[in-house]
């Protein structure tokens, strides 16, 4: 990708005060990243309240285990909401180091890089001051799949006895 896909009008070109403008521009930009952020964060509470309710039926559950196969439906559920929300995490994540990379590029045109350079100082997610969220994040539903999991083999399990 060229300069000229992010900036088509070079400062000569262009009829209004270009570095005010591309100031402007970037200030939006900054702020839809930290949009997305939020939007991942309310996304994560709400799957995360919604797996836990998931969790307080297990506690429910627990008093009749042999309740017959239906009762797979609630750790089934459950497995889909974790992969769902794993892949949210992905998607956001993958969206907002576009976002970033888009944010340095255009600190090209501005006197000061802050993002880049902060990111450069944080060793670029891998550094040992700094782990980026989404990969920590990323393992809440991984283990919500392991319990919903470990959950529907303890009812299959059981109702086998039974039978």
């Amino acid at each position: 990708m060229s300069d000229k896909d992010l900036v088509h009008k070079t400062k000569d070109a262009y009829d209004g005060s270009f570095t005010t403008d591309i100031l402007e521009q970037y200030k939006i930009y900054v702020q839809s990243a930290e949009n997305v952020s939020s939007r991942r964060i309310a996304t994560s509470r709400y799957l995360l309240t919604l797996s836990a309710a998931l969790l307080a039926i297990y506690g429910i559950q627990i008093l009749d285990l042999t309740q017959n196969y239906w009762t797979l439906t609630i750790p089934t559920t459950g497995i889909i909401i974790s992969i769902l929300w794993y892949c949210l995490i992905k998607s956001y994540r993958n969206l907002n180091a576009i976002k970033f990379q888009i944010i340095h590029d255009l600190e090209q045109y501005l006197p000061v890089a802050l993002y880049k350079y902060e990111w450069k100082k944080a060793g670029q997610g891998n550094g040992k001051f700094y782990t980026e969220v989404t990969q920590i994040e990323q393992w809440i539903p991984i283990i919500f799949t392991c319990v919903h999991i470990i959950f529907a083999v303890i009812l299959v399990l059981v109702n086998m006895a039974i039978l």
